[in-house]
């Protein structure tokens, strides 16, 4: 059958069925009293089999959560009850592979999922989309559905899955696209959920960002040379690259105003590690794609080519963009190759010493086998390695209640194993080459997925 030749919906990334709680998970070694809240992880798992083409990015959104307290965990999972996850088929918008559709009173062409990313917003998680979706707002001691977040009626638009929380005014700052017209928007929503500010911005062409960065007065947003097209769906594809256009950031004030652009050599960012200012300089961080090595695995069939885009690898670099003399410069910071890089989300948008990134195995399929901690200034790393057969999820860093310094905490994953086992591991991240301090055994497999975030005392 066609899905037989699908990677993405088995072995790792099979769907589960059942929404677990439980309480009370048994530890090897240790919890530490200190830690206190709910780390959670957002990833796409079809309620129904699929029965046409099936990208990965098209499951339904679960979130996987495990809370902490006392020295002892508990865990559940939950589908996010998405419009399209309730149509069930019945007047749902399309898969990626499937030329996109206008439904009414819909703003997105696409299945839209609420998979991708969490973020914590005035005492909720809000589960975000990739191709800019809905926003949905999800009960943090539950992981039961509230509803779509509309910030009283007043978002004009979607909102894409890499929007940020600034921990200090607790403002969430957004962007959004639209996949076949010129133009970007950025906005701001304040602490308590009312919307402060909204623009729009235009761009020579339409594009497929994915990321953006934020620093304490402006945003940075990502004019990239990829476009989303319905002939690169129709050739099993869901990106077009155009060569001959540079990379471009935008420096946009967070309180309103025109974007500064600085012109960069052609690239895609997936994914940015923080920005911060240094005097006249914004200074982005963020893993820059290279080649992943691989060829089209035939084994893959007609997925052979979306396996192949889904082999991210990337490095890490720098790049500094001079507000009074519009100089950027762009830095190399090593040439290992990482990716799904977090920080310390205390220090988001300031100067950040140190980010932890997942290792892939060295297979097509992306499976992370080890995590790095850097060293942003020096470029020096250090690593953690899963044991074998056992892979990990993007982390989440969570600080010590009283933590002394910017990498005095812990970092926190979800694991499987290829015979159907999950973990939550817990990593002392000042001594980050040791075994964890905590292994919590969970009641189901966590199928490997996207994003996750950190919620300090929920």
């Amino acid at each position: 059958m066609l899905n037989d030749f699908n990677p993405y919906l088995h072995g790792l990334y099979a769907p589960v069925n059942e929404e677990v709680s439980a309480e009370k998970l048994e530890v090897i070694g240790e919890i530490p009293r200190d830690l206190h809240g709910g780390y959670f992880r957002n990833g796409p798992n079809p309620k129904t089999p699929p029965k046409g083409m099936h990208h990965w990015f098209d499951g339904d959104g679960m979130i996987h959560g495990i809370w902490f307290e006392d020295g002892a965990a508990r865990y559940r999972n939950r589908f996010i009850q998405t419009r399209d996850l309730e149509a069930n088929g019945n007047g749902a918008l399309a898969g990626i592979f499937e030329p996109a559709r206008d439904v009414a009173n819909r703003s997105v062409h696409y299945k839209d999922t609420a998979n991708t990313d969490l973020v914590f917003h005035n005492g909720r998680l809000l589960a975000l989309w990739y191709i800019s979706g809905q926003p949905v707002a999800v009960d943090a001691q539950t992981l039961e559905t509230i509803g779509v977040e509309s910030f009283d009626g007043r978002l004009p638009h979607n909102i894409s899955a890499h929007s940020k929380v600034d921990p200090v005014t607790g403002e969430f700052v957004f962007f959004d696209y639209a996949l076949y017209e010129p133009k970007m928007w950025t906005g701001a929503v304040s602490a308590v959920g009312e919307m402060t500010y909204f623009q729009e911005i235009d761009l020579p062409g339409p594009r497929l960002p994915h990321d953006m960065g934020m620093t304490e007065n402006y945003v940075i947003l990502h004019d990239l040379p990829v476009v989303f097209t319905d002939a690169a769906i129709r050739n099993r594809m869901w990106q077009i690259h155009v060569a001959d256009q540079p990379t471009r950031f935008g420096v946009v004030p967070r309180t309103g105003g025109g974007p500064k652009w600085f012109e960069f050599p052609t690239c895609y960012v997936y994914h940015v590690i923080n920005s911060w200012e240094e005097g006249d300089e914004i200074v982005m961080a963020a893993c820059k794609m290279a080649p992943n090595g691989f060829e089209p695995d035939a084994k893959y069939g007609p997925y052979a080519a979306m396996a192949d885009v889904l082999a991210l690898r990337a490095q890490p670099f720098l790049w500094r963009m001079n507000m009074k003399t519009g100089e950027g410069r762009e830095q190399q910071i090593d040439d290992a190759l990482s990716e799904f890089p977090v920080v310390n989300n205390d220090l988001a948008g300031r100067k950040t010493k140190y980010s932890y990134h997942v290792v892939f195995d060295d297979c097509i399929e992306q499976r992370f086998s080890a995590l790095l901690k850097y060293d942003l200034k020096t470029g020096k790393s250090t690593r953690h390695d899963f044991p074998d057969g056992v892979y990990g999820s993007e982390p989440v860093f969570a600080p010590k209640e009283y933590s002394a310094c910017e990498d005095d905490g812990y970092l926190i994953t979800f694991t499987a194993d290829m015979n159907g086992n999950s973990e939550a591991h817990i990593i002392d991240a000042q001594n980050f080459t040791t075994p964890p301090l905590a292994r919590i055994r969970l009641p189901q497999r966590v199928p490997a997925g996207f994003h996750g975030t950190w919620a300090a005392g929920v």
